[in-house]
C-alpha cells in the first residue's frame, strides 16, 4: 500500500505543470500559441535567447501596449527598411540591437543613445509592418485602434480611433500620450477595415435631438448660438495673435449710425453706444 501511494503521488507530481515563471516567454506573447500550451508534453525554462530578446522586452514594457511584435523575417529584409537609415541616428547599431545581434562594448552614454535610436527605428518599422497581412492579423486582436494623424515623425502623438463614431480621442495614460503617431501611421485603421470589413460596427439610425424641458431646441437658434461662439473664439485668437479685431458687419453698423446722426444733427462725439444685441435687433438680424 505504501509503494502504491508513493507511486500515485509521483504520478500526480509529474503530471502537474510547472508554475508560470518557467513557461517560455514566447508562449505568453504569441496569442497563436496560447491555446496549444496545454497540449505540449514538455515545459522548458526560458533560455538565454528568450530573456535577451529586445523586441519581447520592448513589447512587455509599460506604455508600449499599443505595439505588436514585428517578425524577425520582416526586420531582416532590407527592402522593408528602405529610407530609414537617413532618419535614425546610429542606424546600424540600432538595427543590430533590435534584431539581437548587437555585440558592441559601448559605454553607458553611447548605449543609451543606441537604445533610444532602436526604439525610434522599431516605431518607424512598426508603422510599415502593421499594414501588411501579418501585421493586420496581429493588430486586429488589439482592443483599440491606435493611429497617427501624420506619417512624418515628431508631427503629432498617437490618437485612438473609434470606428463607430468615426472620431479620434486622446489616450488616457500619459505613457501612451507621448508615443509618436508616426509609429502607427495614418493609413492603419482604413487598411484594417478594408481587409476585415466584418469588423466595421453598424451605424445607428437614430440621431440625438437636443431638448430643453422636453421641447426641441430650434435649429436656427442652435446655429445662431454656435455662430456667436465661433465668432468670439475667432476674436480671441486674433487678439492673442496681436491683430486688430474688426468685421465688415461692424463697419456697416457704424456707418449707418453715423449717417443717422448726421441727418438728425447730432454730434458724433455725443453718441451713446448701445450694446451689440440691441444693434442687431435694430437691423433685423
Amino acid at each position: 500500500m505504501a509503494s502504491s501511494s508513493s507511486s500515485q503521488q509521483q504520478l500526480e507530481l509529474s503530471s502537474t505543470p510547472p508554475p508560470p515563471s518557467v513557461v517560455p516567454n514566447y508562449f505568453r506573447t504569441d496569442p497563436t500559441l496560447r491555446s496549444s500550451r496545454q497540449r505540449l508534453p514538455v515545459y522548458l525554462p526560458p533560455s538565454s535567447d528568450d530573456t535577451a530578446n529586445w523586441r519581447t522586452q520592448f513589447i512587455s514594457s509599460r506604455g508600449n501596449e499599443y505595439f505588436c511584435e514585428i517578425d524577425e523575417e520582416y526586420l531582416t529584409d532590407r527592402f522593408n527598411l528602405t529610407g530609414l537609415n537617413t532618419e535614425v541616428p546610429y542606424y546600424q547599431y540600432a538595427l543590430d540591437l533590435v534584431t539581437d545581434v548587437f555585440d558592441l562594448d559601448a559605454d553607458d552614454d553611447l548605449r543609451e543613445q543606441i537604445e533610444k535610436s532602436a526604439r525610434h527605428l522599431y516605431g518607424l518599422v512598426h508603422a510599415r509592418y502593421i499594414v501588411t497581412t501579418r501585421g493586420l492579423t496581429k493588430m486586429v486582436c488589439q482592443p483599440l485602434l491606435p493611429m497617427g494623424q501624420h506619417d512624418i515623425p515628431n508631427m503629432s502623438t498617437v490618437r485612438l480611433y473609434c470606428p463607430k463614431c468615426e472620431d479620434l480621442y486622446n489616450p488616457k495614460s500619459s505613457r501612451h500620450a507621448s508615443i509618436d503617431g508616426a509609429y502607427f501611421g495614418a493609413s492603419f485603421p482604413s487598411m484594417l477595415f478594408q481587409v476585415y470589413p466584418g469588423l466595421v460596427p453598424e451605424k445607428s439610425t437614430s440621431r440625438y435631438e437636443p431638448r430643453i424641458y422636453g421641447f426641441k431646441v430650434h435649429a436656427a437658434a442652435a446655429l445662431a448660438r454656435w455662430q456667436d461662439q465661433y465668432r468670439e473664439d475667432m476674436k480671441s485668437r486674433l487678439r492673442d495673435a496681436g491683430m486688430e479685431v474688426k468685421y465688415v458687419e461692424d463697419e456697416e453698423v457704424e456707418d449707418d449710425e453715423d449717417d443717422d446722426e448726421e441727418d438728425q444733427g447730432f454730434d458724433p462725439k455725443e453718441r451713446v453706444v448701445g450694446d451689440a444685441a440691441s444693434g442687431r435687433m435694430d437691423m433685423g438680424v
